[in-house]
């Protein structure tokens, strides 16, 4: 598992790893090994975990080459079980990897996959590994998401040794961040195992199948925000200390020692932080721990993530550097060079470079004497130039004051910097937002945060609905009339018309496009990032970040857009 592509989707256990070309009755092609129960009970993953009677079902035969919708190739199968498979696949129209999920519509899961796909596309949280399309066609469910060949497992992380405890840190913040907003929209993950967290090449945490690892599999809970809490202590408990927090073997982690309980990662391993080792025991209180000096559990993603920012703030280790070797003569310079080593009790003397003479012949005494002679001439021109120069410039300039050097025109421009941005709100001409307590996600100095637009099935152009043919976007209030010479956005998706307006100097709450009459930027298609230098600054309180066409969001008919992060600058 160590070594497979970090964007195949981990909907099966990643205990006892096996090669992908182990035998069908042995494990599955994701390397999960499968084990009968010979006592007649029903059989069970390596880890424990109850498979659901209908893991007999059989998968849909399906091969590489096969295409989806006429568009989506299948490449490589990467699991096969309980019924359904997964695959590597191309999106021929897009040109791009994704991942599918595939079962027979009559499978007894079909329907729940569905909805939990919808569902997680429509929170377009880019924390989460998106959901591109669930589509049943021709007697098959299938869900498309996206592929991060970049990104690496969690569990790959884990074989190297601990986390550093900036690191670890950074884990847990992120995750309990991005499932805290998940739980708030109604949606758990329930399979939340260090083969569902990615880690990308920018440090971001990303974790895959929300919602729909746990609908593949059957897996449900009566407190899925208790599940995914204690979920996401065991993934920081992994990270301190390299150990599985239960007596089984798990993800190619040893599991602790049998019948002691549960004990403090600080107490397995020596140098675990004591903050995040705390943490970890509120987090798995309800698993037989005991949160150390008398802390409440945190029995939510919510609390989880609060009790991790009351923290005192964990900084990335300092950088090492190595000092250069000391420079050492050699040989040569040492004068022995192309010279017999001296034998036993024979000291050598290094040899001393005797400088040349200078030059006393007859041609060295005229090279000595042209040099001078050229010398003497050069400074006389140079004078006399001066001189002229200085008096050229007392007859014409008796009645001027003196201008300014040549060299201050070409001076660089200082360079531009962020105004003050005191508040953000959505434009809504129409009067119906969409999400307007997002728009202060788009200036709070976040890229990971965004104000998204809803998703609009259909069509890309604002202008098909009535109470939209204005458009939507962001207003950004710089708190008093300013000299804007740019603007710098970064846009939530490639792919949207935007345009940057400007109010008038003496606008007082503007709110209709009329009311934004100056120009910033021309209204084109943009990609990850809008960014303009104005030749001339303007003068403005109030600047309009104008969206009028979506992109598509992946699927055949979706279109949504956002705005993550906006910078005024003067």
């Amino acid at each position: 598992m160590a070594e497979r592509s970090t964007a195949a989707v981990d909907v099966a256990d990643n205990s006892g790893d096996e090669p992908l070309a182990a035998k069908a009755d042995e494990a599955t092609t994701d390397g999960t090994a499968k084990a009968q129960d010979t006592t007649g009970n029903e059989p069970q993953d390596t880890d424990g975990e109850r498979i659901s009677p209908e893991a007999t079902l059989p998968t849909p035969d399906l091969h590489s080459g096969h295409k989806l919708a006429r568009r989506y190739r299948l490449e490589e199968c990467v699991t096969r079980l309980d019924g359904f498979s997964s695959w590597r696949a191309v999106d021929e129209k897009l040109r791009r990897a994704v991942g599918v999920h595939l079962l027979p519509a009559d499978h007894p899961r079909a329907r729940s996959v569905l909805a939990a796909a919808r569902s997680s596309a429509l929170l377009g949280d880019p924390r989460f590994v998106q959901v591109l399309d669930a589509v049943e066609e021709d007697d098959l469910v299938y869900v498309v998401h996206e592929w991060l060949p970049d990104a690496t497992e969690l569990t790959s992380l884990l074989t190297a040794g601990p986390m550093e405890a900036h690191d670890a840190y950074q884990l847990v913040s992120q995750v309990s961040q991005a499932m805290a907003a998940a739980h708030r929209e109604g949606l758990a993950h329930l399979r939340l195992t260090p083969g569902a967290v990615l880690r990308s090449s920018t440090g971001q945490y990303r974790i895959r199948g929300l919602a729909v690892n746990a609908a593949l599999r059957g897996i449900t809970a009566d407190g899925p925000q208790r599940a995914d809490t204690e979920a996401i202590g065991a993934l920081l408990y992994a990270a301190l200390t390299q150990r599985w927090p239960y007596e089984t073997d798990a993800y190619g982690l040893s599991g602790l020692p049998k019948g002691v309980g549960l004990i403090a990662p600080d107490q397995v391993r020596a140098g675990v932080h004591r903050g995040l080792s705390e943490i970890v025991m509120r987090a798995l209180v309800n698993d037989g721990a005991t949160a150390s000096r008398q802390e409440q559990p945190c029995t939510t993603p919510d609390e989880l993530a609060k009790a991790v920012a009351a923290m005192p703030r964990i900084r990335p280790p300092e950088p090492t550097f190595t000092a250069p070797p000391e420079y050492q003569r050699t040989t040569y310079q040492q004068g022995t060079y192309g010279r017999p080593p001296a034998g036993p009790g024979v000291t050598t003397q290094p040899v001393i470079a005797v400088p040349p003479a200078p030059l006393q012949s007859r041609t060295g005494k005229v090279l000595k004497w042209a040099v001078s002679a050229l010398l003497i001439a050069a400074l006389g021109l140079g004078s006399w130039q001066l001189a002229e120069t200085l008096l050229s410039k007392d007859s014409g300039n008796d009645d001027t004051t003196q201008t300014t050097p040549e060299n201050d025109d070409n001076k660089p421009p200082a360079p531009l910097k962020p105004l003050r941005i005191t508040g953000a709100t959505e434009f809504m001409p129409s009067g119906s937002g969409m999400k307007p307590e997002d728009a202060p996600k788009a200036i709070d100095s976040d890229a990971s945060t965004a104000w998204i637009t809803y998703r609009y099935k259909g069509y890309a152009n604002f202008g098909n609905i009535s109470n939209r043919r204005d458009g939507s976007g962001i207003v950004v209030d710089l708190g008093s009339v300013q000299d804007v010479n740019g603007i710098k956005v970064e846009m939530y998706r490639s792919g949207q018309k935007v345009e940057a307006l400007a109010a008038d100097a003496n606008a007082s709450a503007p709110s209709s496009l009329s009311d934004f009459p100056q120009r910033l930027t021309k209204l084109a298609t943009v990609g990850s990032e809008l960014k303009e230098s104005l030749a001339k600054p303007v003068r403005t309180r109030y600047v309009l970040i104008h969206i009028t066409e979506l992109p598509s969001d992946g699927t055949s008919d979706g279109f949504r857009g956002g705005i993550s992060e906006i910078s005024v600058l003067g």
